[in-house]
């Protein structure tokens, strides 16, 4: 029987899952895979629309009841956390008091990592935006500063845009500790975590020793992204953190996501829901 699979198509994520949904991982199920932003994954996962699904780290208090959270096949990182943009040269002052922010989403990892960094001096005004419309609309004027992910921080310049902050910066030298961005859940009492976590490993293995295979499947997915965008976004995103979320990947969601509930922006959870099944 099809396990049902949730995934984006970034070119992390199509990288990462090419041999499992392509039937190349030995003793694997059947995929059923879906595509969608993260923002979409997050919301269809509180209903348990997905057997395996990728969502933002920051989802995780609402979901664990329902699925396990997986070591491995998610994002994770240093150097790859979101930007906060706005048009033309800035002033320096990082102060968006009054300002209107464009987010992808109200429980994407990006907008609680900003709410965390912007606590003492909130914007007037937040808009949720589709993720392609975020930064043609700073640019436009529509909104005065845009949260942007993935490859936005290698194109970012040619929409006359500037980086008032990179939120992965702050978060690594207020904490020495990789961002947390995407994770991958198995839901519970359907899928074995431990088979599922063999079958993404595989994946992951597969993709680094031949690149090449996944390459048509990759670009046919990334939404007209250029062939050199789509190599910095996977060197980025896909790293030893993909195979193994370790102690320091731990160490990050525990992090995140104590400060989170501290600060009241989402509920609490059991230190258990929150830690990778093998751990």
């Amino acid at each position: 029987m099809a396990l049902s699979l949730a995934i984006s198509p970034c070119p992390n994520d199509t990288f990462v899952f090419h041999a499992l949904v392509h039937g190349l991982v030995p003793g694997a199920p059947p995929m059923d895979v879906t595509y969608a932003d993260v923002d979409v994954t997050n919301t269809a996962a509180e209903r348990g629309a997905y057997d395996l699904v990728k969502v933002s780290y920051a989802a995780l208090p609402w979901l664990l009841d329902d699925y396990h959270l997986l070591p491995c096949g998610g994002a994770l990182g240093r150097g790859c956390g979101p930007l906060v943009l706005t048009r033309g040269g800035g002033t320096g002052s990082t102060d968006l008091t009054g300002a209107t922010v464009a987010v992808p989403g109200d429980r994407t990892t990006a907008y609680l990592l900003f709410r965390l960094w912007s606590a003492d001096r909130p914007p007037a005004k937040i808009e949720v935006v589709p993720f392609h419309e975020i930064m043609p609309g700073v640019a436009a004027g529509r909104y005065d500063a845009g949260l942007v992910i993935h490859e936005a921080r290698f194109t970012y310049p040619r929409h006359g845009l500037t980086a008032l902050v990179d939120l992965g910066q702050w978060w690594e030298s207020d904490t020495g500790l990789p961002i947390p961005l995407g994770a991958i859940l198995a839901r519970r009492g359907t899928v074995d975590p431990e088979a599922a976590t063999r079958w993404i490993r595989d994946s992951v293995r597969q993709a680094w020793a031949d690149p090449a295979v996944s390459r048509e499947y990759v670009l046919r997915h990334a939404q007209e992204m250029e062939r050199d965008v789509v190599d910095q976004h996977i060197a980025l995103y896909v790293n030893e953190f993909t195979a193994e979320l370790g102690v320091d990947g731990q160490a990050a969601v525990d992090a995140l996501l104590g400060r989170a509930a501290a600060a009241g922006l989402t509920p609490q959870i059991s230190s258990s829901r929150a830690t990778a099944w093998t751990s």
